[in-house]
């Protein structure tokens, strides 16, 4: 692999940094909505799921990268929060899935639309990081 630049690091700092400020201002935006940053995961991974039927605690931890008990402790306080419900699987009452009420859908809304604004303004930074990467047999000359 051919040495790093320092534009390669600078570039690597950015991105890094803006993930980070991004990370950092969502999680504010939660909190003014009387939420945690993992609530508001929950919640987004609940509704931006795309599968035919609702999520499983399973699928929910796979998207949050949680352990399994993680996930359900999770979803206690999330129930308890009144954000959450579990619901038996029609074909397989065995099987629960996760449905957002209609308090988390008021919450889970409210930060998307912040959210999506905030990620169309880091759209130019994200595009320049993007453009300049190296690319794959660069020379680095």
């Amino acid at each position: 692999m051919p040495k790093l630049t320092a534009r390669d690091y600078a570039t690597l700092l950015t991105f890094r940094s803006t993930l980070r400020r991004f990370e950092r201002w969502s999680e504010e935006q939660a909190r003014q909505v009387g939420l945690t940053a993992a609530q508001h995961q929950l919640l987004l991974a609940i509704t931006g799921h795309t599968g035919d039927t609702r999520p499983t605690i399973g699928e929910i931890a796979e998207y949050l990268t949680v352990r399994h008990h993680s996930a359900v402790g999770l979803v206690d306080r999330a129930v308890e929060a009144g954000l959450v419900e579990r619901v038996r699987d029609e074909q397989d009452s065995r099987v629960v899935r996760l449905e957002v009420t209609q308090l988390g859908e008021e919450r889970i809304e409210a930060l998307s639309e912040l959210h999506l604004e905030e990620l169309g303004r880091l759209a130019p930074i994200l595009d320049h990081l993007a453009a300049n990467l190296p690319v794959t047999g660069d020379s680095r000359s």
